[in-house]
């Protein structure tokens, strides 16, 4: 049922906040650090597990995980907007040190990505 993918996606919701919220505690901040992205990877290693053990998910429980994929990027853009941008742009150029290595890093990986990724398609193919 979609119910269950809802589910799955709001257990790691949780468990994500809960991660990013201890990070900021860590970090210093009073706030949640990452909640949103330690959630979504955890599903995808959550999904990306049950595959390789031979337990897709139904297509059933696959709908309502992309049922909110499909909510993800306006929830982030909402998230995004309550956050104190004129703090950051205070704080120095450590706001603008951490968003240009975070954007070169993902940027950097998108080759290694697509080798992984052909490496997997050519032994599926095979």
């Amino acid at each position: 049922m979609e119910i269950f993918g809802l589910g799955i996606v709001a257990g790691c919701m949780f468990i994500g906040v809960i991660i990013g919220n201890l990070l900021g505690q860590v970090l210093g901040v009073n706030g949640d650090v990452g909640g949103v992205g330690f959630a979504m990877l955890l599903l995808v290693v959550l999904s990306n597990y049950r595959t390789s053990k031979g337990k897709p998910l139904s297509e059933k429980t696959e709908k309502g995980i992309l049922l909110l994929s499909a909510l993800y990027i306006p929830i982030v853009v909402a998230m995004s907007s309550i956050q104190n941008v004129v703090a950051a742009f205070s704080g120095g150029a450590v706001a603008f040190l951490a968003g240009g290595v975070a954007t070169v890093g993902a940027i950097s990986l998108v080759p290694v990505i697509s080798k992984l990724t052909a490496g997997s398609e050519k032994k599926k193919a095979a």
